[in-house]
């Protein structure tokens, strides 16, 4: 029997990719959404409702594993405030959701350098709902910390992510040793790491950047 997985933010960059790779590898693929999204592949099932109805969505799904690719940024969001509503309280609410509702492995994207000291308020938020998922308690967490994340369609359109794009091949190749870590991250490679991760492993806390991400994508 194939495991159940249940996706919030499957229409974002990375889940996307992760929800056709999950299908494709036989998984059960459930998406929680907002808005519909558009040609899905055969025997991915959506769910489209506020947020506020995804616990209730989930509680009847009966996940194996949760996945989240939720995530905007401040300019997207309007206010921090705002931004914070969908990286950290969103995110929080569906793990908790799925929590509940049986899901013992949990899967995340977040951002490297997400620390909670950080000078940067998006990096302490991404640090802060790291931190929350640990407090819920799943046997096993995987927090994905790519860097700028390169490939893929983009929805939407972030002049400064898109300027961090085009100089990435230049600034990769200046990335030696440990400050390979911050060196660009192809999308589809973390989509990759996701699906093979979504299968049955030990339990435990692990946090993945571009050197896990890259060895767990093949």
């Amino acid at each position: 029997m194939s495991r159940k997985i249940v996706i919030a933010g499957g229409s974002g960059l990375v889940g996307k990719q992760a929800v056709d790779m999950l299908a494709r590898a036989g998984f059960a693929v459930h998406l929680v959404s907002r808005r519909p999204s558009h040609a899905l592949a055969p025997g991915i099932e959506e769910h489209v409702a506020p947020t506020a109805d995804w616990p209730a969505i989930v509680a009847r799904l009966k996940p194996d594993v949760a996945i989240s690719g939720l995530g905007t940024t401040i300019r997207t969001a309007g206010s921090r405030d705002a931004f914070r509503a969908v990286d950290h309280a969103l995110v929080l609410a569906f793990a908790q959701a799925s929590h509940d509702a049986g899901a013992q492995h949990f899967i995340t994207i977040s951002s490297v350098g997400a620390m909670p000291a950080s000078s940067s308020f998006y990096l302490r938020t991404k640090a802060e709902m790291e931190q929350g998922l640990r407090n819920i308690g799943f046997q096993r967490l995987d927090i994905m910390r790519p860097s700028l994340l390169t490939g893929g369609q983009r929805d939407d359109r972030r002049p400064g992510e898109a300027l961090g794009i085009l100089l990435a091949p230049l600034v990769d190749m200046l990335m030696f040793g440990p400050m390979q870590t911050f060196a660009s991250t192809p999308s589809a490679k973390v989509a990759k790491a996701i699906a093979n991760l979504a299968k049955p492993a030990e339990d435990g806390v692990f946090v993945h950047e571009n050197e896990s991400i890259n060895a767990l994508a093949g």
